[in-house]
């Protein structure tokens, strides 16, 4: 009676195995027959309600039976598999007789292709890059740098405040103090990044960024500065660019300088990119002010630093000719396209 069980659950199983046509079907008839409460498992449960005469053969017999189901079942849990493998391998053919048409490739955005032209013009001069916090401490942005606590730029008009002690970043020149209380000098490095201000029009924006760079030794000079810049400006424009400087007044230089270049455009002539006066306004720059090497301690009796500031939307605008600095942030295809 027992041994006529076996044989019906082998063939009710071998027979549900032809039916089976995915995975979830095979998984339910493992459950079904060979599971913890499954049908031959019951059968191998009972095996104590036989004589122990006949519990021998009855127990060889469920096992065969096992065995043989067992092995169906795999065999056919395989051959499911690879059918599958096929499909999704045949789902995912590439077409070659589809068009090879396309729009073009990517191309960087000219921002972020003119900060790397510019940063690696003076890694080749022998300078390295540092970065440092856009969540800055006022005494590093302002404080460190020799600016007082009555100077515009620290009025919320014209920084963004997050507290009392902490503000986005307007100025990279932060990076600059970081560096100097922390490497002896000599020191020569670039620091480019994102800094905030409350600006928005065509020549102005809320984020934009700048390249800082600072130069720490025992005898630099401005005459060292202008030298730099002009070898800067030539490799970033062109060979026969032009430098000149004009006095200005920043707190953490002195002597503090205004830098133009020759209009690239016209080459000095005079045209409406640089209002007819063949000069274009670049940078700010000059000589470390001898409190804020103090303020960092540094001797200004034996180190002299030079110092300059590079915003990447003004070169961008200069070098291509754009008048309105919010194109660069539009993502505008038809713009961005002109510069692959």
């Amino acid at each position: 009676m027992i041994r006529n069980k076996i044989d019906g659950i082998r063939d009710a199983c071998l027979k549900e195995l032809g039916k089976a046509v995915d995975l979830q079907d095979i998984n339910a008839i493992k459950i079904k027959y060979l599971g913890k409460n499954g049908e031959l498992t019951a059968v191998l449960k009972s095996i104590k309600e036989v004589a122990p005469s006949e519990r021998p053969a009855i127990g060889k017999c469920i096992n065969e039976v096992h065995e043989i189901v067992d092995s169906k079942i795999s065999l056919k849990e395989s051959v499911i598999k690879e059918e599958l493998e096929k499909k999704r391998l045949y789902d995912e053919l590439l077409d070659v007789t589809l068009s090879t048409q396309y729009d073009g490739i990517g191309a960087l955005n000219p921002l972020t292709q003119i900060k790397k032209d510019i940063t690696d013009i003076f890694v080749h001069l022998g300078f390295d890059i540092k970065d440092g916090p856009e969540i800055e401490f006022e005494y590093f942005n302002f404080t460190a740098l020799n600016i007082p606590k009555d100077h515009p730029s620290r009025n919320s008009s014209d920084t963004f405040y997050i507290s009392d002690k902490l503000l986005l970043r307007t100025q990279t020149s932060a990076v600059q103090v970081h560096v100097m209380k922390t490497h002896e000098p000599p020191i020569r490095i670039v620091c480019p990044g994102k800094v905030y201000r409350p600006d928005d029009d065509a020549t102005h924006s809320p984020m934009f960024q700048q390249i800082e760079g600072l130069v720490i030794d025992r005898s630099v000079t401005l005459r060292d500065l202008k030298s730099l810049l002009e070898e800067f400006a030539r490799s970033f424009f062109s060979s026969t660019t032009k430098v000149r400087f004009r006095p200005s007044h920043f707190p953490f230089t002195e002597p503090s300088v205004e830098v133009d270049l020759s209009c690239n455009k016209c080459g000095g002539s005079g045209c409406n990119l640089c209002k007819h006066t063949g000069w274009i306004e670049l940078l700010g720059a000059g000589v470390v002010h001898p409190r804020v090497l103090k303020e960092c301690g540094l001797d200004s009796n034996v180190y002299k630093g030079i110092a300059f500031g590079i915003g990447v939307e003004r070169a961008a605008m200069i070098k291509y000719g754009i008048h309105d600095m919010r194109l660069l942030f539009d993502n505008d295809i038809r713009i961005l396209k002109q510069f692959k």
